[in-house]
């Protein structure tokens, strides 16, 4: 701990008279020699927000600030367009200061911060100025959730050394689930994501919490030590991204487990974040429990009328984006007035693939690593958020691919000439929803329409029956069964052919209006 003491201390200008505790005020200034300190020679910035999780204030004319503060707060800065925030040695940035006189987790199985003694006469915070893109992209990772050191390993060998950073890349998000349930893994995990050399910022999920906590108030314990706070924003361009936790656990509402949800002070936190937020930025919120219920039967948010505030509280804002990841699948969702949203024009989530697939499932390949395809039949990988201004798009990225592959296509290797029955073929294009655009064509004929289908992926079908049906031990661990997936099309083959080998071609256009294609063969005999 007192490594991670002295790295945050290096945000700040620590008096070494305390004050009362009952409020915090600081500086948050331009850090010119990035030594951590506000030297005589630096000013204050004026116009920054800093929050304590609820209030959220702007620096006067001098940088300065003042905020209430209790005995467990965490006091933050939300970073400017335009600036830097420190970060550690591993890259997670330090924009943040505990305050807990008296500790609060000393008796957990996983200790999270420590006491950390007097408020500081002064809470300041060091920004570096620099010439910030409003065209960027950012490396989105759904679930890396490893259970085990082995799968640390697999987490860096399959997805950390594949990904191919763009020169336009300035950052990171983690959507939740760092890590299965075992919190000393975050050592090795963030080890991993350390090579990548980028800012990287975490979602808090379902098995990132102490769960021997006796209230939710203390469930994010380690991930404060971890990585900071499980609130908060920031800016980069145009867009104003805030990263909420909406797991509630223990189930405020009397039942065993998590919910997904949100606490009053977290809406408040974002309403009156948002005051200072102008209406034609973009806003991403970032958690990971997703929004949008799927179908009848999936609703995961436990409490409507708590999703029902944070979207009326967005319904000004035209541009909104939701990322979220838990799923362990791949989902383009709208939001729209069904489901609760106020505003003018349909806002999306993007339910992000996850970098550990199908929980490290599947059989190894010749370099040791599992295939882990997801349940949907979308493999395992990491997406793009590529932002121009205040507009975005997404890309999928298969690790180990190239960036082309965006469509797995299952197609009957023989079809009879002539034969009585009709044969189809399937396209999974694994960013796409149903009101995509998905055509084929046999031998570079006419394109026809494919039909949305949403059924599970015979391809990942295919593969988990070979495991029921094998008499060999196989290697690495058997999949999850297939889910429905809401990425299917099919076309029909076309059987009048005279025999011989025909070229199936697919093209997708993506609702950014990119167009995708993927070939494949069939034989009529």
């Amino acid at each position: 701990m007192k490594k991670i003491t002295l790295t945050i201390g290096t945000l700040l200008l620590l008096a070494t008279s305390a004050v009362a505790q009952d409020k915090v005020t600081g500086y948050v200034f331009e850090d010119q020699n990035a030594n951590g300190r506000m030297d005589r020679s630096e000013k204050g910035i004026s116009g920054i927000a800093v929050s304590n999780g609820v209030d959220v204030v702007q620096t006067d004319s001098r940088g300065c600030y003042e905020l209430p503060i209790g005995d467990d707060t965490t006091i933050f800065v939300i970073k400017p367009a335009g600036y830097k925030v420190p970060t550690d040695h591993q890259f997670i940035p330090q924009y943040f200061y505990h305050h807990k006189p008296m500790g609060k987790s000393d008796a957990f199985k996983y200790p999270g911060v420590p006491k950390t003694g007097q408020l500081p006469k002064e809470v300041n915070f060091g920004l570096t100025k620099y010439d910030e893109p409003v065209d960027y992209s950012v490396i989105l990772f759904g679930d890396p959730q490893p259970y085990t050191d082995t799968e640390v390993n697999y987490f860096g060998r399959s997805i950390v050394d594949r990904v191919v950073k763009k020169e336009d890349t300035l950052f990171g998000i983690s959507l939740g689930d760092i890590v299965g349930d075992s919190l000393p893994l975050n050592k090795g995990y963030k080890a991993e994501l350390a090579a990548l050399e980028l800012p990287w910022y975490h979602v808090i999920g379902n098995h990132d919490h102490n769960y021997d906590a006796p209230n939710e108030w203390l469930a994010d314990e380690r991930f404060e030590l971890e990585y900071g706070l499980a609130n908060s924003a920031f800016n980069y361009g145009n867009t104003h991204f805030i990263i909420l936790d909406d797991i509630r656990y223990p189930n405020p509402n009397g039942g065993r487990g998590y919910t997904a949800g949100y606490r009053e002070d977290q809406l408040k936190f974002v309403k009156n974040n948002l005051q200072f937020v102008p209406k034609d930025k973009l806003i991403v919120i970032a958690q990971h429990i997703q929004l949008k219920d799927t179908s009848a039967e999936d609703k995961p948010f436990g409490n409507e009328e708590e999703r029902q505030q944070l979207l009326d509280l967005l319904k000004d804002y035209p541009k909104v984006l939701f990322l979220s990841g838990h799923t362990h699948f791949q989902m383009q969702l709208p939001i729209t007035a069904e489901d609760g949203w106020k505003g003018k024009e349909t806002i999306w989530e993007y339910n992000v693939g996850t970098t550990s697939g199908d929980w490290y499932s599947g059989e190894l390949d010749a370099d040791g690593l599992p295939c882990a395809m997801m349940r949907d039949g979308t493999p395992q990988g990491y997406a793009y958020l590529n932002i121009n201004g205040t507009l975005y798009s997404l890309e999928y990225r298969v690790a180990g691919a190239p960036s082309e592959y965006q469509i797995n296509l299952f197609i009957p290797k023989v079809v009879p000439h002539k034969g009585r029955s009709n044969y189809h073929f399937v396209a999974n294009f694994f960013m796409g929803h149903e009101n995509d655009l998905v055509e084929y064509r046999i031998n570079g004929g006419a394109w026809k329409k494919m039909r949305h289908t949403p059924m599970a992926d015979p391809s990942l079908t295919e593969m988990v029956m070979k495991w029921d049906t094998t008499s060999e031990k196989l290697s690495g661990r058997r999949p999850s069964s297939p889910i429905e997936s809401s990425h299917i099309w099919i076309g029909r083959l076309d059987k009048t052919l005279a025999p011989g080998l025909y070229e199936v071609e697919v093209r997708a256009t993506d609702r950014f209006g990119k167009v995708h294609t993927a070939k494949g063969h069939y034989s009529t005999m």
